[in-house]
Formats: structure tokens, sequence, C-alpha cells
């Protein structure tokens, strides 16, 4: 059979991670909330009950591994494939050894693919006879939220199951089986990992164990042995296994769309702190400076809005200083125009009254614009064009009580947020005359 690891490359010569893949439930380490003690998806592997399922989750924690030892608990013949590299000729082909073996050898078949997620709809639709009848057992596993990359009629044929980061306390563990397995680990290295090293790899590597264990390897195998015949890990060597974190955010998936949010979130809830984070982390993900500008520009206007005017004006220069300048210097002016954003009043009030403006011209009463306020140039005066319309600027206080909307509807409310107070206060006058 294919295998998600090649079968034929040497044990020691595959990465600590894949040598220490958990072969079993007591070996793995994580995802209590999907395969805790009692848990549905426990209950089906310790029963070796197969049932079609989706793995989603961040790369690096468990979701192979777990496949894996479904497959090697269930009486059932075991294919796998990559989405990335099969096609609609290698599903048919699979399916319809599936559809051989259990007609002929009365035992089903267990189909693993990794990365289903680039698997299109013609090719998705494939699979939806086989795991409607039973034929195939399907286990996909991605890294993108199935109900965005997994048609909808194949995913009401499987049960998602999320698959979160692993924990420091959990990355730790991992760590220390691996510096004492002799068999498939780190064992006969003799290495003992300071705990300033320990804490390093633990949190760059942000929950990934895959990350955590190769990175323990290069810093132990880049270690000399000491006089006492250990090797002593230290922050250093931890440090140049792994200088960066790794970042959970791809600008195609719908990671996107949640850090967009948190980032619009923290500034519509008054926090610069949390505002300037999710920034950060787009775009040191990558993020086009141009995209995280628009939204701020949304929010000055959407979630500031006339409790603070200058709210709009600081997030308009912001645009245009990073169409200007560009990154890194782009983040910059961002940083500006987040903070007097996420710091300034907030009120909703005019995009509000936008919106019931918009509900009224679509199902509201038809009005026409009254006589006195239409254009008054040309030959329009001979049709009374313009007739009785009062100038503001010819009276007390530059206002004057008239009429500019026939049944007239009120859609704007002021707060009592910042600048806005001003504006209720004085519109509350004039409303009263």
């Amino acid at each position: 059979m294919s295998g998600l690891f090649p079968d034929e490359a040497a044990p020691e010569a595959r990465p600590l991670a894949a040598r220490m893949a958990p072969r079993n439930l007591e070996e793995f380490v994580g995802q209590d909330g999907i395969l805790g003690p009692g848990r549905m998806l426990r209950r089906l592997v310790e029963t070796g009950t197969l049932r079609s399922a989706v793995f989603f989750g961040p790369p690096g924690v468990g979701k192979t591994a777990l496949a894996r030892i479904v497959a090697a608990g269930a009486d059932a013949a075991l294919v796998e494939m990559n989405a990335v590299a099969a096609g609609v000729a290698d599903l048919k082909k699979a399916l319809e050894a599936a559809r051989f073996r259990l007609g002929n050898e009365k035992r089903r078949t267990l189909l693993l693919v990794d990365e289903i997620h680039h698997f299109n709809r013609s090719q998705q639709d494939v699979l939806l006879p086989a795991v409607e009848r039973g034929e195939a057992i399907l286990i996909g596993m991605t890294t993108e939220n199935p109900s965005f990359y997994v048609n909808a009629a194949l995913l009401s044929r499987a049960t998602a199951f999320e698959f979160k980061p692993l924990g420091p306390e959990a990355l730790s563990g991992l760590l220390d089986r691996a510096l004492a397995d002799r068999e498939r680990g780190l064992g006969a290295s003799c290495a003992d990992l300071a705990p300033q090293a320990r804490e390093h790899l633990t949190r760059m590597a942000g929950g990934d164990a895959r990350r955590a264990l190769n990175a323990l390897e290069l810093a132990v195998l880049s270690t000399p042995l000491g006089m006492d015949g250990r090797r002593a890990v230290g922050l250093a060597a931890a440090e140049e296994s792994i200088r960066l974190r790794a970042v959970r955010y791809d600008k195609a998936s719908d990671e996107h769309y949640d850090h967009i949010s948190a980032f619009i979130k923290s500034m519509r809830g008054s926090d610069p702190d949390a505002a300037l984070y999710w920034m950060a982390k787009m775009l040191e993900a990558g993020e086009d400076p141009r995209f995280i500008a628009r939204r701020i520009l949304i929010c000055a206007s959407e979630d500031v809005g006339n409790a603070d005017f200058r709210a709009l004006l600081v997030a308009d220069a912001a645009f245009d200083a990073v169409e200007k300048l560009g990154m890194p210097e782009a983040r910059i002016p961002l940083a500006q125009a987040v903070t007097f954003v996420a710091a300034a009043p907030k009120s909703n009030a005019a995009y509000l009254a936008v919106d019931k403006a918009f509900a009224e011209v679509r199902s509201g009463k038809t009005r026409e614009v009254p006589v006195h306020l239409r254009d008054a140039t040309g030959d329009a005066k001979t049709r009374g064009h313009g007739v009785g319309y009062k100038y503001a600027h010819d009276f007390p206080g530059h206002w004057v009580d008239q009429d500019y909307m026939p049944d007239p509807v009120r859609f704007y409310e002021p707060t009592d947020q910042g600048d806005e107070a001003r504006i209720k206060k004085r519109l509350g006058e004039l409303r009263r005359k």
C-alpha cells in the first residue's frame, strides 16, 4: 500500500517527529476535547468502529497519526493518498477496488485522504457514491475548515472533528518522551534539555508537535558531548534550531477571515493592544497592508463615526501613507491609525442611520422631491421649481424651519459619545423648534 510516509525509508533516516508518531491511543497526546475518556471519537477508535470522518486543524497536532491509529485497529483494507498528487483516475481506481473487495472478500476499505481540501468539487463528487453505499470509509485530513472546502453533500456523510494546537504541557511531555526513547527517539544521544531551552522550543513551536520535535532533534545533534558523556542542550542551541515562531495564517483560508474579524472587533471594543497583535500577526504572515488599511477606514467610519471625526481623517491618511511607503515602514502609520481608532470614543449611529435610510428607500413609502427643493436653474423656474425655498443662511442661527422630506422619518440618532454629544445637543435643540 502507498503511505503518507514511505514504508521503504529506513527508520533512522526519518525525522524525529515521524519516528515518534504515536502508535496507539496510549501514546497519543492532546485533543482531550474530542478524544478524552467517554468522548465519541475515543469510543469509536477503541471499539474499532469505522465511520467516515474529517479531521481538521492546524499542522502537527495529530490528525494523520490518529487516522493511522484508527486504521491499525480496523479490520479493513487500507488505502492512503494525498489529494495534492491524486487525480480523478486515482480515485476511481481505488473506489473500484473497494467495491470489488467488499463484494468478493466481504471486506471494507478505509480510505485515508491527506489534504482533502485540495480535491476540487468534481473529485469530491467521485467519492460520494462509495461513501454513501459504505463501500469505502473515508477519513479526510485537512488544515482548513471543511465547511468551506468540503462539499456539503460529502460533509453530511461524515463527522467533522476539530483538532486544536497542542499546549506547552503536552509539547513538553512529547519532548521528554523523545529524549527518553532509545528505540525511536533520542535516548541514545544522552541529552539533557535545559529549562530555558525547553521553554523556547514549546513556545516557538506554536502548538505544532512536528515542529517542536524536529527542532529538538536538530538541537541535540548539534550539541557536542561534554566531559561527562552527556549533551547539555542549552538555550543557544534551541534558539538556533527554531528561530521564528510558526505563524498559522493563510491568506487563502478561513484563517484570513478569522484574523481580520478579531482585528476589527478589537478596535471596535477599544482594545488597541489586541488590535495591534492581530495586525502584526497578519503582516508578519505576509498580508497585504492595504487590505488592513481598508479595514481601519471602515472601522473608523462604522464604529467611531461622529464620536471623533478625526478617526476617519487619520485612517485615510494612514491608507495614503501605506500606498507611498510599503512594508516594513507602512507598519508605523498603520499602528498610529489602529491605536487612534481603537482608543477613540465609539458610535455606530451614522452606520445605523444610513442602513435605515436604505431600508426606507427599498421598502418604505415612495417620496418625490418637494417642489421648493427642486433645482431652479434654466427654465425650471417656470415650472415652479424652487419656489418657496428658504435659504438657511438668511435666518438667525443659520437655520429655518422647513420641510426637507415628505412624511419625514428620523434615521440618525446621535449618541452621548465624544463629539457626537455636541451634535446630539444641537440636533435636539433644532428638532424641538
